[in-house]
């Protein structure tokens, strides 16, 4: 922890006025460069896909490299800021991101483009967590609401304009476009955080690099997202491939979190993790991360299929939430500064995002997008009153060196938890549509008088429009088929957003457990010393 002095001294250099402005404007900038790319890929994927002659296998290495290479450096980031710099570090990360952005537009082959998205998403973790340092180590303690709402926005704001915008862009020019959008943003971004983004204070050069435990994470963490993002792919522990990954995750990260709390050196400060609130809090972030992506993802599967709605208008339909979401920040602000306890705030939130799941847990194929409407404006809210209390408890009562590393292992959490939401959707999806279809199938046989008397009208339908017996047959067979496909799909999506809302209420109680703090102290939650 900082020092009195140390702290004083932070105090009195906090920026005002234009120089605030500059500096938290190229900070949530560089957050949003980096979330957008998480999902503005996933649009033009199809088309990346056509154009350079890959599989749907293949082309899935696009996100995963960019995935992996995020996870592994989000957590590293403090390290590598008090290595080279706070100022350096962060500009470099804007430069790497933007040259391989370059690099991926001007990309002819398949694996030429996954290397450069790799490179992409190494500088793109960079920018994440030291922005997330930087804005809120521009607030002193009793503004760090203001902090949190800014951040809070990126977060959430990202990955909800990155469809849109990659189908606006792969519709009206090429997918090419999706990368070189980031050009004039990072050009821009890098000249001013090499003018305006301060070195941390009272932070000095490791004397020593722990190589080890950089290299049991790097293998821990990149092994775990791996197997998270290609195990749905590969059927799981059935793959011989993903069960070596997965036990070389848990061996690797065993071996890493052991070397970090034996060494007085560690890349990555653990011992963070004595705080009370803050252990909490960043498992808070890991849920968080995984019910919000977990609902992202399912419903545009859902509306897509289902509802037969195009990619654009699923993406622009999420916008509005986003919208509410942003309305909410200041309110939850405004609400921590007036000293609410955080415990209502979290609690409130949750209710929220349960009543969303519930709610789309009674959707059928015939709604329109006005049934939507409300439980989206519910989630925004939520997501919040969830999101800002959560963003305010991972770095609670930290500053200097101590916020940078807590930021890494925060937004590392929180990247852990979209994975591992969007893995375990997937898999409840797969195993429930099953057990679905094998209870409706049941009633499809020649004892089922109604299903005889459907066939017989469908077959005679048919007939009668010029088909032959033998085709009016297959074909009324093929109707019943899609229509039993459609139910079972409905009923599976709807039991899915029943079984996220059940993961969401599962929050109460943790959240039950954060001991109350002191407002206005700290980062608006406290630090639980």
């Amino acid at each position: 922890m900082a020092s009195e002095a140390t702290i004083n001294k932070q105090q009195a250099s906090y920026p005002t006025g234009a120089k605030l402005a500059i500096l938290v404007g190229t900070a949530i900038a560089c957050a949003l460069l980096e979330l957008i790319d998480t999902t503005v890929v996933n649009v033009a994927l199809s088309e990346i896909s056509g154009n350079i002659g890959a599989s749907t296998t293949e082309i899935a290495w696009i996100v995963t490299g960019y995935g992996i290479a995020n996870v592994i450096v989000i957590p590293l980031s403090a390290m590598f800021s008090a290595l080279f710099g706070r100022k350096a570090y962060f500009t470099g990360s804007v430069v790497v991101f933007t040259f391989a952005s370059l690099m991926c537009g001007l990309s002819g082959s398949l694996w030429t483009l996954v290397f450069w998205r790799f490179i992409q998403g190494l500088g793109g973790g960079g920018l994440l967590s030291t922005s997330q340092s930087i804005i809120f180590g521009a607030f002193p303690p009793e503004k760090a609401g203001i902090g949190t709402a800014i951040f809070g926005l990126g977060v959430i704001l990202g990955p909800t304009f990155g469809p849109v915008l990659g189908g606006v862009i792969t519709d009206n020019l090429s997918w090419h476009w999706v990368f070189f959008i980031n050009l004039p943003v990072g050009v821009i971004a890098a000249i001013l955080a090499w003018n305006y983004v301060p070195n941390l204070d009272g932070v000095e050069k490791p004397s020593r690099m722990d190589w080890w435990g950089i290299l049991f994470l790097v293998v821990g963490l990149g092994s775990l997202q791996y197997t998270l993002e290609e195990g749905g792919a590969h059927d799981w522990f059935e793959s011989g491939e993903i069960l070596f990954f997965f036990l070389l995750a848990v061996v690797s990260l065993i071996a890493f979190v052991w070397r970090e709390l034996s060494i007085t050196y560690p890349a990555v400060n653990l011992r963070l993790y004595k705080n009370y609130n803050l252990t909490l809090g960043n498992f808070l972030n890991l849920i968080v991360g995984a019910t919000i992506s977990g609902s992202v993802f399912i419903f545009p599967l859902f509306a897509q299929t289902m509802l037969g709605w195009t990619a654009t208008k699923t993406g622009a339909f999420l916008i509005p939430g986003s919208l509410a979401t942003a309305a909410g920040m200041p309110i939850v602000a405004a609400l921590q500064k007036k000293g609410i306890n955080a415990k209502i705030l979290m609690s409130f939130g949750t209710i929220l995002m349960g009543i969303f799941l519930v709610w789309l847990s009674f959707a059928s194929p015939d709604a329109s997008s006005n049934f939507f409407v409300v439980p989206f404006l519910l989630r925004g809210l939520g997501s919040a009153f969830m999101m800002m209390p959560v963003l305010g408890l991972s770095v609670a009562g930290l500053s200097g060196k101590d916020l940078a590393q807590a930021a890494g292992l925060s937004n590392m959490l929180r990247q852990l938890g979209t994975a591992v939401g969007i893995a375990v959707v997937n898999i409840f999806l797969n195993t429930k549509t099953a057990q679905v279809r094998n209870g409706l199938v049941i009633n499809l046989n020649e004892f089922n008088e109604l299903l005889n008397d459907q066939l017989a009208g469908i077959r005679q339908t048919l007939f009668t429009a010029g088909y032959s017996p033998e085709e009016s047959t297959a074909g009324a067979y093929q109707l019943i088929a899609n229509s039993l496909g459609k139910q079972q799909a409905v009923v599976a999506y709807c039991q899915g957003f029943f079984f996220m809302a059940i993961v969401v209420a599962a929050c109460l109680p943790i959240i039950l457990l954060l001991k109350n703090t002191k407002p206005n102290t700290d980062a608006s939650l406290g630090g639980g010393h």
